[in-house]
């Protein structure tokens, strides 16, 4: 089994460690993620796991021809070639493969002697590379290309006709077809659609190698890893199970920790107010030095609390009242000079509602979001909104009206309400300006750190109406969940694009699904929108053949499509039964999931008790030896119920 293996690996950037004694092993068997807060030295770390970064001390130790693929988060580009081309270079460790067993067939011909041996290494290098797929890579090839959504037209486009998210895709390929022991992926689902993470989450199930992935999607890694290992301040740590999992289980530890944290700021406090008062008094001196001294100790022991999972609460200011009815869209038509990329489109949007747009990339999704906020007014038929509604559109573009040479603390004071303003700083750590950042200039800032603060502004803004295309880009997963309570609390009326699955399931309460030139809508949340295309890909229910025609899946399509009020049909009834059967399904996912957090939590109960029996003081001592034996039994009763509940529960399933 092919491994990685790194021992008391330390580094360092000037005063700063990085990195201090961490030791990890990944094999074939490592299904897990890298978390910390930023710049915590997560990518430093995966660096030097790829061979790239060389460590102050410590030992790396790969084993022999173990292949080691690696991601980066950015700055890839590809060029001087077609993507066909391109992606066969994945491929080259078995063009050299096949090199070496050519070149032992020439040896096999002018050699009597060897022939044995030489004819044995070639059978072992041809074995390899029919294991790997090798002699399948054009067919892989076409796979992972079209499930990271590129079509067979771009197979023949030139690598520098691409943009750089698209070159970032290209990368991934690469990645995923060189077929290695080890991936390690740094942000991989950056540049992703919601379709392309999809796909990629099940090619990391099915993945026979191991990986290490650095992500802010929840819901793809609690569906993708099995472990995950925290870095915080240079210390790494391994938590079994997915990644919701980890969160419970540390904000447990993080309750403990903040008490033990408070109390020792109490302890500074009445330390440094001790040496201010009596620190240049004479008769105090002895004493003063003396708390200077227990200060110090503390101070060199300082208490840190990972920013990631510190909780920040405040709400944002209410959505002004609006009428029910907020937004009509009736024959709305666009095209940019060749065929509708939004045609005959027609929704009613009332008030509390949470629209997903979705659709695959080129569906008109950012272009109808442009059109409902007015940026975009090159296009036929109406878009009306109700009595009241004021309208805040928050997308990538944004960043570009950021400017100015004021601080980012300066400038969300003046825009801020007069009540939210001591809440400032807290609103600035919950979107990623943490400590000194808050104090950067604005002209300074990157493109994503201006849409952060673009996003933050938007919230603060007297609106019912929302419209936000990729909210979530930038932000990490506690930013996430800020974002997400936000909206939910704001008590408005909220239209989005998103390709994050955790936060469009969280939050949708309909979707509209595009198509360039059709368009339905599904009156379920994510869930059952996902139920359905699957129902329908398996045959189990009927697609419609005309998208714009079975709006709410009702069957109009011998009725008037404008300004009908369509009657209650079997169609309608069966969708409320299909809906109850979603119910149901949702209601046994979440036992299966519980359960699999019981087992999980059993199981980690049972290897401590295991460690413990590999104990000097326990297995040299009778009785402790037997007490921990059968406390291990009544763990193992224990798991075989929750695993025959889970069968149980899982079968349901099918």
């Amino acid at each position: 089994m092919a491994f990685v293996q790194f021992t008391k690996v330390s580094l360092a950037f000037g005063d700063r460690d990085i990195l201090k004694d961490v030791s990890v092993n990944l094999s074939a068997n490592t299904k897990a993620a890298l978390t910390g807060a930023n710049g915590s030295g997560k990518s430093t770390l995966i660096k030097i796991m790829a061979g790239l970064v060389k460590p102050d001390s410590g030992e790396r130790v790969a084993q022999k021809d173990a292949r080691i693929a690696y991601l980066p988060q950015s700055g890839l580009v590809h060029h001087g070639c077609s993507l066909k081309e391109e992606s066969d270079k994945a491929f080259l460790w078995g063009y050299e493969i096949q090199k070496q067993a050519d070149e032992l067939g020439e040896q096999m011909k002018d050699s009597s002697s060897n022939h044995e041996r030489l004819a044995t290494e070639q059978a072992e290098l041809l074995a390899k590379l029919e294991d790997s797929g090798w002699y399948r890579r054009e067919t892989l090839a076409e796979q992972v290309l079209l499930g990271l959504g590129f079509s067979r037209e771009d197979f023949n486009k030139q690598t520098d006709e691409f943009s750089g998210g698209w070159q970032m895709r290209i990368a991934l390929a690469k990645a995923l077809m060189a077929n290695p022991d080890i991936l390690l992926l740094d942000e991989p689902t950056n540049y992703l659609d919601i379709e392309a993470r999809n796909w990629l989450e099940k090619f990391l199930v099915d993945f026979k190698g191991g990986f290490l992935l650095v992500s802010h999607d929840r819901y793809f890694l609690d569906h993708t890893i099995n472990d995950v290992y925290e870095l915080f301040n240079g210390s790494l740590r391994r938590y079994p199970g997915n990644y919701s999992h980890y969160e419970k289980v540390r904000e447990g530890e993080l309750e403990t920790l903040m008490a033990e944290y408070e109390q020792q700021q109490q302890e500074i406090a009445h330390l440094q107010e001790f040496i201010t008062r009596f620190g240049y008094k004479a008769s105090k001196a002895a004493q003063a030095q003396e708390r200077q001294k227990m200060l110090d100790k503390l101070l060199a022991n300082k208490i840190e609390i990972p920013e990631s999972l510190k909780k920040i609460h405040f709400k944002f200011p209410p959505a002004p009242h609006s009428g029910q009815l907020v937004l009509t869209v009736q024959g709305l038509c666009k095209n940019y000079g060749g065929p509708d990329v939004i045609h005959d489109l027609d929704i009613v949007v009332e008030k509390g509602e949470r629209l997903v747009v979705a659709g695959r990339n080129g569906a008109g999704k950012s272009t109808l979001l442009r059109m409902i906020a007015g940026q975009d007014k090159e296009s036929s038929g109406s878009i009306k909104f109700g009595s009241g509604v004021s309208v805040g559109y928050f997308s990538q573009d944004s960043a570009e009206k950021i400017t100015g040479s004021e601080t980012i603390l300066e400038r969300l004071e003046r825009v801020c309400p007069l009540d939210l303003i001591p809440k400032a700083r807290d609103m600035l750590g919950a979107f990623l300006f943490r400590g000194d950042d808050v104090f950067k200039s604005i002209d300074v800032l990157s493109g994503g750190e201006k849409s952060r603060i673009a996003l933050l502004e938007l919230l603060l803004r007297p609106v019912n109406l929302l419209v936000l295309d990729e909210p979530t880009n930038h932000l990490d997963m506690h930013s996430k969940d800020v974002l997400l309570q936000a909206i939910r609390d704001f008590g408005g009326t909220c239209i989005f694009v998103s390709h994050d699955r955790g936060f469009i399931e969280d939050l949708a309460t309909r979707v509209l699904e595009l198509h360039p030139g059709k368009w339905r809508i599904f009156p379920g949340d994510y869930k059952y929108y996902m139920q359905r295309l699957e129902d329908e890909e398996n045959g189990i229910v009927e697609a419609p053949k005309d998208f714009a025609s079975a709006r709410n899946f009702q069957n109009s399509e011998n009725s008037e499509k404008k300004d009908s009020v369509p009657e209650k049909s079997a169609t309608k009834l069966s969708w409320e039964e299909q809906k109850k059967a979603s119910a149901e399904r949702r209601k046994i996912e979440k036992a299966v999931e519980k359960l699999e957090a019981q087992i999980a939590e059993v199981e980690e109960k049972k290897s401590a008790l295991e460690n413990q029996l590999a104990n000097p003081e326990v297995y040299s001592n009778g009785e402790k030896a037997k007490a921990v034996q059968q406390e291990i039994q009544t763990l193992e009763e224990e798991l075989a119920t929750l695993n025959e509940q889970w069968e149980a529960e899982a079968s349901k399933l099918g």
